[in-house]
């Protein structure tokens, strides 16, 4: 007898590589998640009393494959099947798809799958959808739940999703070094955006804070068929520093808690020492990027043992590489508080100014010029910082955050009286 919960396990794990696999034959989305489906009923029905294969991916593909098929017989009726030359791969061996699992068809294929979920044509919220949907298998009530939306408006979303990622006619050929290098980055991102999502939404939210350990399962994925590229640990390696924090974020009130507050013996000390060997291996390849440096930063954070600790004047250094390598305004107007921590409020203030027309809808300029005007001693200017805080807030946590921001404020104008 075969644990059922080691065949959830199993099938989950299998699902990426098996369902890219599904995908590059039939060409098609649907085609390939209903083969899958039936692959996986398959295996609940008869892996308990007949134990799992030697390679349950190669079995799912191997089944999937023969049941997309007859979907595809089925569906045509009368209509003779496709030539074999419209499927990718028709070989009947399973042996022979074992064989090839650990070959760059395979990389690439799950490369292909998770590509096609960040297709620049669909909006973040559609693939952050999509990707937790065909990448993740995550049930669509699951996902609805977590954006606090209706079954049916995700399904429709998802379901849109599709149709726009059709309609752009994704290619299934192998792609060369140079597009297998855009579509990591664009991966990357998009994994990126799921734990921002989980990371953000998660505060309030239990069910969108899976997302997080959902993302950091995908970039585990991806690091174990791409082990060589330093983006990816970096990736991995900042999200797993952030994510070390989940249980020091919020007090038992709801409220959110600055880094700087934060009870640092609650931070998963084990998340960190992993995050700290990646980020190190990392670095040793000397590439540096975008997700390496953002990891970076966050180790220093994670190695000060007290807020006082922390080395302020190489987190300056390191926004400044930041800002090189991926010029923004949200990157600035952190270094500004860097900066601050360094230099004093004034030095801030003096770097997010010339942001103020680029971020005024955005809620966390607002907060940090708040909080700058506020140590700089400008009580007024602060609170009007703060009230458009407010009215930007995402979340009742963050609205919360600002209130006592402006509580405090209160306090230090009364007592300078």
């Amino acid at each position: 007898m075969t644990d059922i919960a080691w065949i959830e396990l199993a099938l989950t794990a299998a699902r990426p590589q098996a369902l890219g696999a599904l995908l590059r034959y039939f060409r098609d989305l649907d085609t390939a998640e209903e083969a899958f489906q039936e692959a996986c009923l398959r295996a609940i029905r008869t892996w308990p009393d007949k134990g799992p294969p030697r390679d349950p991916t190669a079995w799912l593909i191997f089944v999937g494959r023969n049941s997309g098929i007859d979907a595809v017989r089925k569906r045509a009726k009368n209509d003779p099947l496709p030539e074999e030359e419209a499927f990718s791969d028709l070989s009947d061996a399973e042996d022979d798809i074992a064989d090839r699992l650990d070959n760059s068809n395979y990389r690439d294929d799950i490369l292909r799958l998770m590509f096609i979920c960040c297709h620049p044509d669909l909006p973040n919220t559609q693939q952050i959808a999509l990707a937790l949907r065909i990448v993740s298998g995550l049930s669509v009530a699951q996902i609805a739940k977590a954006f606090l939306v209706g079954e049916s408006a995700m399904e429709q979303r998802i379901t849109r999703a599709k149709a726009r990622v059709a309609k752009a006619g994704v290619p299934f050929e192998t792609p060369g070094a140079a597009e297998r290098s855009e579509r990591l980055g664009l991966v990357s991102a998009m994994i990126y955006l799921v734990f921002n999502e989980g990371y953000s939404a998660g505060i309030t939210n239990p069910d969108s804070a899976a997302f997080c350990d959902e993302a950091i399962r995908l970039a585990r994925l991806l690091l174990r068929i791409f082990p060589a590229e330093p983006e990816i640990m970096g990736l991995l390696a900042l999200m797993l520093l952030q994510h070390s924090r989940v249980r020091a974020r919020i007090d038992g009130n709801g409220q959110i808690v600055l880094l700087e507050d934060q009870d640092r013996a609650l931070w998963d000390r084990r998340l960190i020492n992993e995050a700290l060997a990646l980020l190190d291996k990392a670095i040793r390849h000397r590439k540096p990027g975008p997700y390496q440096v953002q990891a970076a930063i966050s180790a220093l954070h994670a190695r000060a043992a007290k807020p006082e600790d922390t080395d302020w004047r190489e987190i300056v250094m390191l926004y400044g590489l930041l800002e090189r390598l991926q010029p923004s305004p949200v990157v600035t107007l952190n270094k500004a508080v860097a900066v601050a921590k360094l230099n004093g409020p004034e030095a801030g203030l003096e770097l997010i100014e010339p942001l103020a027309e680029k971020l005024d809808g955005y809620f966390y300029f607002h907060g940090v010029k708040g909080g700058l005007m506020m140590q700089a001693g400008r009580h007024g200017r602060a609170r009007v910082a703060f009230d458009r805080a407010i009215a930007l807030a995402n979340s009742p946590a963050e609205c919360a955050h600002i209130r006592m921001q402006i509580d405090k404020l209160g306090s230090v104008a009364a007592s300078t009286e």
